[in-house]
């Protein structure tokens, strides 16, 4: 993942708690970043995070930054189909904001028969 804070940005890599752990990179940015550094426990509810979807890219987040709307920009890699898939098959629940995709599909275009 990137970060771009002061004009430049920055590649990461955080690491993950074991070789085997599946963890997504937005689950590792909340719990070795956001929140132990940052304080952000919730990002549905803290006032200090926003989200920018992909499709305005990171010209966005570097905009923000530099506008000072936002003091740091993350940037990460998008969710693997395989791993919102074996995440959904074990039943579990994907962080927020981990699904978002585009394009997004027109209001009324698909209809299910009840």
């Amino acid at each position: 993942m990137s970060f771009y804070l002061d004009g430049r940005w920055y590649g990461i890599r955080l690491p993950k708690p074991s070789p085997a752990d599946d963890a997504l990179d937005v689950t590792l940015l909340q719990e070795q970043v956001l929140e132990p550094i940052l304080g952000i426990g919730d990002v549905r509810t803290d006032p200090r995070i926003d989200f920018v979807g992909g499709a305005r890219g990171t010209e966005a987040l570097q905009a923000a930054v530099d506008a000072g709307k936002a003091a740091v920009a993350f940037s990460l890699y998008p969710v693997a189909v395989e791993d919102l898939m074996r995440i959904a098959d074990a039943n579990e629940i994907m962080p927020p904001k981990s699904t978002w995709f585009e394009p997004k599909l027109r209001d009324g275009l698909l209809i299910h028969e009840i």
